[in-house]
């Protein structure tokens, strides 16, 4: 029977040799795109007026870099309070740290060419995400009870990883979009890029409203406002997924509101979250304890980063013809 430093060793072992062979089999083909194009130096040359692929790619650095703070901080938090018990509970901080690099140099980056190390980063964040999943459901299976309510609530987060997962998948798209040509119709991995990054939002605002509503369930709704993560992105992901389905030209203009409201709702529910620690005893007097036991700070303004990554396919959608 395997002990959990064992299992965090294997994991971390699976990991590493999961990148080195991502980038031995991505090397060659990054490394001819990138001579073809224009990335044969390393100092930034901003392209006056970008096309739509490489608005959309940097707004989608900007929606990746935002997940990878609210995963990077919310794991530190969460995982410090298990006190590092296992070595792979370091594991998502170093690469959310490194995400959240990596997206501020793509929001910053006009040009039209993948980057090696992005593209390495967010990939390693996606399979680090993944096996993260995987390492909560076996935490969560393992307790006495397995499955039960009880353990859904109080254990590992099964969402959590997820966030890292999304923060990787989103930069990796960014990095497709930044492979398309100007005047080519937008494909990433064969599908229309607007409309495949609008299911891709959609889906993941539902898996985080779904965890949501599972805490604040826990919480049993003592605040009617611990409705709104559970009502208001739903209805943008239903939005998102009509605009996928429909591809209506130009998108809808109560999708691209919602949007922006759920968008103000991640922020929002970030302060009230703040609120609520200080409605523990001690308030914020007893920081050290409330932060720890308190709602999770960080974690609402996951639905920010989802929600500009939704707003980054409506533009994509609005300023291509076949996207």
């Amino acid at each position: 029977m395997l002990t959990d430093q064992q299992l965090g060793t294997g994991v971390l072992v699976t990991l590493a040799l999961c990148l080195g062979g991502a980038a031995l089999l991505r090397y060659p083909t990054v490394a001819a795109r990138t001579k073809r194009r224009e990335y044969s130096d390393c100092t930034f040359s901003p392209v006056v007026n970008p096309q739509p692929t490489i608005r959309a790619a940097r707004r989608l650095n900007r929606a990746a870099g935002l997940i990878a703070t609210s995963a990077l901080l919310d794991s530190a938090v969460e995982h410090y309070r298990g006190s590092f018990q296992n070595k792979a509970m370091y594991t998502p901080l170093i690469v959310s740290a490194l995400t959240l690099a990596v997206s501020t140099h793509g929001t910053a980056d006009s040009r039209p060419a993948v980057h090696k190390a992005r593209d390495t980063i967010y990939l390693a964040a996606a399979l680090t995400g993944f096996i993260g999943t995987g390492f909560h459901i076996y935490n969560v299976s393992k307790r006495p009870g397995g499955f039960s309510w009880q353990n859904l609530f109080y254990g590992s987060p099964l969402g959590a990883p997820a966030a890292v997962t999304l923060s990787g998948l989103l930069g990796y798209y960014s990095e497709r979009l930044r492979e398309n040509g100007s005047g080519k119709p937008v494909r990433v991995f064969g599908l229309r890029a607007g409309r495949a990054l609008a299911a891709l939002s959609s889906a993941g605002m539902v898996a985080t409203a779904a965890e949501a509503g599972l805490l604040h369930f826990r919480g049993a709704f003592h605040d009617p406002f611990m409705y709104a993560p559970v009502t208001a992105p739903p209805m943008a992901a239903a939005l998102l997924a009509e605009t996928a389905g429909s591809h209506p030209k130009p998108p809808r203009r109560l999708t691209r509101w919602w949007l922006r409201l759920t968008a103000l709702i991640g922020f929002a529910g970030a302060g009230f979250h703040v609120y609520g620690v200080s409605r523990n005893m001690g308030g914020w007097r007893n920081w050290r304890q409330n932060v720890l036991n308190g709602p999770p700070i960080p974690a609402p303004p996951s639905f920010t980063g989802l929600a500009l990554a939704g707003l980054a396919a409506l533009s994509l959608l609005e300023e291509h013809d076949d996207a």
